[in-house]
């Protein structure tokens, strides 16, 4: 039954939740085949090229929300610093983006903490974007919490062509993780962008507690979204947070979760985001032959990542390319 699974996803048709809920089971189906199939429709769509974005913390802690797994929020006692929208010094962001496009990036985003920023935060966050369009070639993508219509509309024509906005995790576990907000607030803002017009990026994070059931169940979610980027982060417990004593996954169920989500969502770009580094070690770049096709470079919103020129030194030691920017 699984061979004949693997042999169906193989055609690039997807796979059904049954049958991903069979070859997410390590008792059910062996890894390697299963690997293998993910990175054979990986390597078909996409060829031997992987695409860099990055971002930067417009607006970091003084969150009122509490998810668990969330360093920024007001409520956990993590050591984040907080930085505020006014204290933003432009140029730098400016440079910022034109040396990562020099490097090979092809997208940009600016990501801001909290539910919904003040009008003069969102002025000021929309007056920079304006001015990125304007002096870069790099791509922007937004990731500034709910949308409304209105503001998505300005967003658009200050030249952002991706609105990034996470589910987190499966409707089903939502709840367990956060409190002060809902999934369908979620997709309430993913669906604005969307009526836009806007690209979709929107993931979520895996090693919290849910099930491997849960996870596929998330897959589905977003197959039915129909984004356009998938952000895979890997939970990186921070202390002082609800989930800093979560117990991490193991790296053949991390290769395994990616290697189903590439066999629900053959056409879609899997990007490697947070917390990989700590949750992988030395296997790290076993995820690009799962079924990952982009990662996320440079620093994350709280914690360090690694430089565009290391990932691409790593990138060739696997036979893999950074894929051409589109001017």
């Amino acid at each position: 039954m699984a061979r004949q699974i693997l042999e169906k996803a193989l055609q690039g048709e997807g796979i059904t939740p049954d049958e991903a809920n069979m070859l997410i089971n390590p008792a059910l189906v062996n890894l390697s085949e299963l690997v293998d199939v993910a990175n054979t429709l990986t390597r078909r769509r996409f060829g031997n090229k992987i695409n860099m974005c990055a971002i930067y913390a417009a607006k970091v802690g003084l969150c009122s929300g509490d998810c668990a797994f969330c360093a920024q929020s007001a409520r956990h006692k993590s050591n984040v610093m907080p930085v505020e929208v006014s204290s933003l010094d432009e140029n730098e962001i400016i440079e910022n983006a034109k040396e990562l496009w020099r490097s090979g990036v092809s997208r940009f985003s600016l990501v801001t903490s909290g539910e919904f920023l003040t009008d003069a935060e969102f002025d000021r966050i929309l007056h920079i974007f304006k001015r990125l369009h304007k002096e870069t070639k790099i791509g922007l993508c937004a990731s500034l919490g709910s949308l409304t219509l209105e503001r998505a509309t300005k967003l658009k024509d200050a030249g952002i062509s991706r609105y990034h906005h996470n589910i987190e995790t499966s409707r089903s576990y939502f709840s367990q993780i956060c409190s002060t907000h809902s999934y369908d607030d979620k997709i309430n803002t993913i669906n604005i962008a969307r009526e836009l017009g806007l690209e979709v990026c929107c993931g979520g994070i895996i090693s919290m507690g849910e099930t491997p059931e849960q996870r596929v169940e998330m897959a589905f979610g977003l197959k039915e979204l129909d984004v356009d980027c998938i952000p895979i982060n890997i939970l990186n417990p921070i202390v002082g947070t609800r989930l800093e004593h979560q117990k991490p996954l193991s790296t053949d169920e991390i290769m395994r979760t990616i290697a189903v989500f590439r066999l629900i969502l053959p056409d879609k770009t899997l990007r490697f985001a947070g917390g990989r580094e700590r949750a992988l070690g030395a296997d790290e770049y076993k995820g690009y032959s799962s079924g990952i096709n982009a990662m996320l470079v440079g620093n994350y919103l709280t914690t360090p990542g690694k430089t565009v020129e290391r990932e691409s030194l790593n990138l060739r030691m696997v036979q893999l390319e950074l894929q051409p920017q589109e001017s």
